[in-house]
This record gives C-alpha cells, sequence and structure tokens, in this order.
C-alpha cells in the first residue's frame, strides 16, 4: 500500500497532465468559513470557535488527514472583527501547518454588512520521502533532498456580504504563488503552492418559524483563474478542475441541524467524463450551554470507493454572547 504514498504526492503537487486542488476540503465548510475567507471574523457578533477533524479516504495508507481550529470575535468597535485560523494537513508523507491572523473591517449596508477582509500568516511545508517505495530506487536526483522543509509567509482577502438570512462572499486565502522545485534539478514533475480562489453563498428559508429552517448553499473552489498572467510559461493555463460544494440543511426546533451535500467538478458536469466526487450527509446539534457537535460522512462516487471506507469529519464548536456573557441562539450563518 505503500506506493499509494507516491500516488497522492503526485496528485496534489500536480504533474504536466495531472492537476488537483491543494488547500484541504471539508463536507462542513458552513462551519469553517474563516480558512477561506478572512472577511468572516467577527460576522457572528459573538466570540465563536470551531474544531474539525477529518478523515479523506478511510482505510488507505497516506491518504489525507486534516484538522482545523478558528476562532473569531468582533471588537468592541463593533465595525471590526479579527479571528485565528490554523490548519495542519497531512498527505502521505508531507505535512503542511497554516497559521493566519484576519481582520475585518465591517459596513452597514442595506439590511446587511459588507465586511472587507485582509490576514496574514505562513505555512510551514515539510516532507519525509524516507516513507516512499521508490519504483527506480535510490539514484533519483528528484529525491536527493529526502526531508525537505519550507517556511512559507503568505496573506489573503476576501469581501463578505451578509443579512440575517443571507450571505456571499469571494476570496483568495493564499495570494502568494511558491515554487518548491530545486533549481538544480531538471524535472517535469513541479511542486508549487497553486493560488486558490472561493466563491460562498446561501440563504436561509423559515418553513415554520423559527422551529424549522432551509439552508441552501454553494461553496465553489477554483484553482488557476488567473494562470494565464502567470510570468513562469510552464505555469499559464495551470489549473485544477473547478470544484463546487452544494449543501441542502435543515434546522429542527435552533437545535438539530441535518444536511446532505454534493460535491463534484463543473468540468465533469459539461464535459463527456463525469467527475462526481462525493454525496455526503452530517449532522450537528447544540447543547443549552453553547457547546456544538457534529459530524459528517462522504460516499465516494469515484473509484476510490472500492478500496476507501469514505471520508468523515468529527466537529466540536462553542458559541457565546461576546457581550452578555450569555449563551445565545445559534446563527444561522
Amino acid at each position: 500500500m505503500r506506493k499509494i504514498y507516491l500516488f497522492i504526492v503526485l496528485l496534489f503537487v500536480g504533474g504536466t497532465n495531472l492537476f488537483a486542488q491543494q488547500d484541504a476540503m471539508f463536507t462542513k465548510y458552513m462551519f469553517n468559513s474563516l480558512t477561506f475567507n478572512p472577511a468572516y471574523a467577527g460576522s457572528k457578533d459573538h466570540l465563536a470557535m470551531n474544531l474539525i477533524h477529518r478523515t479523506q479516504w478511510w482505510g488507505i495508507e497516506g491518504a489525507p488527514q486534516t484538522q482545523s481550529l478558528i476562532i473569531h470575535t468582533p471588537m468592541p468597535n463593533e465595525r471590526v472583527g479579527v479571528g485565528l485560523s490554523l490548519v495542519n494537513d497531512e498527505i502521505g508523507p508531507t505535512n503542511s501547518i497554516r497559521a493566519n491572523l484576519s481582520y475585518a473591517y465591517r459596513i452597514p449596508m442595506g439590511k446587511g454588512k459588507l465586511s472587507i477582509g485582509l490576514q496574514g500568516g505562513v505555512m510551514h511545508w515539510r516532507a519525509d520521502f524516507n516513507k516512499l517505495s521508490l519504483e527506480q530506487g535510490a539514484g533519483d536526483e528528484a529525491f536527493e533532498e529526502m526531508t525537505p522543509s519550507r517556511l512559507l509567509p503568505n496573506f489573503g482577502a476576501g469581501i463578505y456580504y451578509y443579512t440575517p438570512k443571507f450571505y456571499v462572499g469571494f476570496a483568495s486565502p493564499q495570494l502568494i504563488e511558491y515554487d518548491l522545485r530545486d533549481n538544480d534539478i531538471n524535472t517535469n514533475i513541479w511542486a508549487r503552492q497553486q493560488r486558490h480562489y472561493y466563491f460562498s453563498a446561501g440563504a436561509a428559508f423559515p418553513l415554520k418559524g423559527d422551529a424549522l429552517i432551509f439552508k441552501p448553499s454553494i461553496l465553489v473552489k477554483n484553482v488557476g483563474l488567473l494562470s494565464s498572467f502567470s510570468k513562469d510559461e510552464a505555469f499559464q493555463n495551470f489549473g485544477a478542475p473547478t470544484e463546487f460544494d452544494i449543501d441542502l440543511s435543515l434546522m429542527f426546533q435552533q437545535a438539530l441541524w441535518v444536511g446532505v451535500s454534493f460535491r463534484s467538478a463543473i468540468e465533469g458536469i459539461v464535459g463527456d467524463q463525469s467527475s462526481f466526487d462525493s454525496a455526503d450527509v452530517w449532522a450537528a446539534y447544540y447543547l443549552a450551554n453553547g457547546l456544538r457537535i457534529g459530524v459528517a460522512y462522504d460516499y465516494t462516487l469515484t473509484k476510490l470507493q472500492s478500496v476507501a471506507g469514505g471520508s468523515f469529519e468529527v466537529m466540536l464548536g462553542y458559541e457565546f454572547d461576546y457581550k452578555t456573557k450569555q449563551v445565545v441562539t445559534p446563527r444561522y450563518f
């Protein structure tokens, strides 16, 4: 099974004909918005925390394991929100840890607020290629450095407009692209940190007052949107399929939240070949003390389902009113 390590490494760092998104994915992205949009900071109008663990393609050695922690809150100046996001992502022999501080300035607009956000942080990327079983053995110059490590500072930006029952946002959390290749090695396999773009939108529709809320949402992820402007010709027109997550959920008595979602790529919908990724189910429950617990399961729709047991997430969150220090009714977003 160790050969799957090399497959996953190539899948995520890219090759001449093989491209994929690099940022970690989450089925419960609506609870984790700060990881991809800094303008989300402070939008709940009280201090909020969320921790998610994701195991992807359970049963495959070297498959992705991801943990994320977000904390965000409004400041005494109610127009300002700040946040912290941490993401630990392990894929085969590679590991990346990202830490970002976010700042959002919120402007009242109509029935809602327009939030403009910036973030700055650093990613520590490292690999241990001693875990690989190389087909050609020793002597491959691409693996002369068996434990590479990089410290990569970065910054991101986003906008987010929201009302009590609607939101829409666009962001790029890592604007700087880094070439991770060793310039002394002549190879057609590229390791590069690509810029990602995120579009999100959602709404809440009361069906029986506050007793039953219907909430549809969508998250669209793109890599290579502006790659044609790259100074390096090798990375022009370079990108992964544009991925989308569609989610439909119901909230009962403002306590139990259940949903179903579907993940695929736009190119697979309009093209000749299907790129359906997964069908997902999830649930979250708000306790009276402000604690939130949740689980999610992804049923893989690709050939990986024959060797993997799908993917799952577990979540733990906490929300409380920043001003009165009393637990408040959960927000829809």
